[in-house]
């Protein structure tokens, strides 16, 4: 990527015209939903590289099915609970009047993924799953401005030594083209090299977004905290989104680019314990110069954004009661 590249006006997704984002949480539980809307149906694609995913409607995001457009993306906490924070969205956005048409009938395209997060200290003693009623309240607060760290699906993530959050990174391209990443970090790996405070992603920090802290001098073997390990409770989600003009398949591509984002800021990353999965969407607001070298800096692009969003969302959590785990900040500043 040239030097011209720089992260958007707010260095958020949403400098991706067009896209809202929407976050809500219950700090009671310990837990939330964030919701990644378009002014319009936008283009998607999906990959999944860790071995413990939980998903919905990902498989008509394969570039061989018939619906190529959805409505919105859904992240949510709750493990297999947090599935029908997509449900709140989908009943929102039916009283919206969107969705896909049939006959008389609208039916909304709302693929999601959760993490876990039901042992982080939070009460998950509900008498009623909450999750469609968060997925309803992101919904109601989506905008182009939103906060990162203790929100949303980050709400209550964690990592192998620091409390998780939710991140969003961006970059403008020489080509004209706008690409950011969105993420709910909860990962069994870390996201610091050793005990801290350097950040895996160091290298591809823009304007102190995480600290500054400049890259690691020494770095370990590999290790992971035992208590991290045996539980299972896992799983980092992203979206990568751009305003070019894309296909399903090269959605799925962009997808694909972007999990390198993950292995330069978590280690390990992708692993059997991990659901680590990534969509990728297209407003298709810009149309591609040159196919080949256009979608080769998209990817690369990605890549990096999605790298310093996970950073930012670790730096940027905050304290809660009940924490099982420090924040970046309590740690390091």
């Amino acid at each position: 990527m040239t030097t011209s590249a720089r992260p958007g006006a707010r260095n958020l997704i949403t400098d991706v015209a067009g896209l809202r984002v929407g976050n809500a949480e219950d700090q009671g539980i310990k837990t939330g939903a964030t919701v990644l809307l378009g002014d319009q149906p936008f283009t998607c694609g999906v990959h999944v590289m860790g071995g413990a995913p939980g998903t919905r409607e990902t498989d008509l995001l394969a570039p061989d099915k018939t619906v190529e457009q959805v409505d919105a993306l859904v992240l949510s906490g709750g493990s297999a609970f947090g599935l029908d924070a997509a449900s709140g969205i989908a009943d929102g956005l039916r009283a919206q009047g969107r969705g896909f048409k049939v006959g008389d009938q609208l039916v909304p395209i709302v693929p999601g993924a959760i993490l876990f997060d039901l042992i982080n200290g939070g009460d998950k003693n509900w008498s009623e799953n909450p999750y469609k009623r968060l997925g309803l309240a992101a919904l109601a607060n989506a905008d182009v401005d939103f906060t990162l760290g203790s929100t949303g699906a980050g709400t209550g993530a964690t990592t192998a030594n620091l409390k998780g959050g939710l991140g969003s990174a961006s970059v403008r391209l020489p080509s004209g083209h706008t690409v950011g990443a969105l993420v709910a970090v909860n990962a069994l790996g870390s996201v610091v090299v050793g005990d801290g405070p350097e950040f895996w992603a160091a290298p591809y920090e823009q304007n102190a977004e995480f600290g500054h802290k400049g890259v690691a001098q020494s770095y370990p073997e590999l290790h992971v905290p035992p208590t991290k390990l045996a539980a299972h409770a896992n799983t980092t989600i992203g979206i990568i989104a751009t305003d070019a003009m894309l296909t399903q398949a090269q959605c799925t591509r962009l997808a694909i680019a972007a999990h390198d984002g993950y292995a330069r800021a978590l280690f390990p990353a992708h692993t059997p314990m991990d659901g680590d999965l990534i969509f990728a969407a297209a407003t298709s607001e810009k149309s591609l110069s040159d196919p080949i070298a256009d979608t080769l800096y998209l990817g690369h692009a990605a890549a990096t954004a999605m790298a310093r969003a996970i950073a930012r969302a670790i730096y940027s959590a905050t304290a809660q009661p009940n924490d099982v785990q420090p924040t970046w900040a309590a740690q390091f500043s």
